[in-house]
């Protein structure tokens, strides 16, 4: 099952401009098998979605990208976000007691929302880590992948997008099906997933599990214009 991770809809997410029509129109488009919607600091797609969901019979699974001091971490899980800005650490211990699941989010990007390094202060309590970010430069998605495989975390992948034409530019591939918010969460915290890459109309399997050097990008297809 392909699932495109990580999205923002317009307006529980103001910087987004694409509607929830457009967002599915383009997974449609493209082959996804479903999608996440993860707004900042929101759940307020929720209903909306669900609705949308069961109109279209198109899965739509939606999670939240949380702003921590250290950095973004995309979350499964939870029935409401934090009512103030939380260390990483706690908010991975939130998630922890509500049995969802946590994704640290372009940790390399240069913005003061990726964990960076920190990864390492906190790795084990992650369930993943965003290696193709579809926001994200070539050499900074490169070293969140080298840091996964250091650390023995799963992969994923994800557009970020916040216009119709970016959905779907990278996805994660599941082994089974995926029909809920929990199944999902299960699948993730199983570790059972790859990402893939959107190009000359079909996904790709990203299978280089080793470490990357910027400059000579083994594994890693880069697609620009999905």
């Amino acid at each position: 099952m392909l699932i495109d991770m990580h999205m923002h809809i317009w307006p529980s997410s103001a910087d987004s401009h694409m509607s929830l029509e457009d967002a599915v129109d383009q997974g449609k488009r493209l082959g996804l098998d479903g999608i996440c919607i993860t707004d900042h600091d929101s759940l307020d797609i929720k209903e909306e979605a669900g609705r949308y969901s069961e109109e279209t019979g198109y899965p739509i699974f939606v999670g939240v990208e949380i702003l921590t001091y250290e950095g973004d971490i995309v979350v499964f899980g939870l029935d409401e976000v934090p009512d103030r800005m939380l260390h990483v650490c706690e908010l991975l211990e939130i998630v922890e007691k509500n049995n969802g699941v946590a994704i640290a989010a372009h940790p390399y990007r240069k913005n003061n929302r990726g964990l960076g390094d920190g990864i390492k202060d906190v790795y084990e309590r992650l369930n993943g880590i965003e290696v193709l970010n579809g926001n994200t430069p070539i050499d900074l998605n490169i070293e969140a992948n080298n840091i996964s495989v250091a650390l023995d975390l799963g992969r994923v992948g994800a557009s970020d997008a916040h216009h119709k034409h970016e959905v779907g530019r990278y996805a994660t591939k599941f082994n089974k099906k995926i029909t809920s918010i929990e199944e999902l969460v299960d699948e993730i915290r199983g570790g059972e997933f790859l990402p893939v890459t959107y190009i000359a109309g079909g996904y790709h399997l990203n299978n280089n599990s080793g470490k990357l050097k910027a400059n000579k990008d083994a594994g890693i297809i880069i697609h620009r214009g999905a």
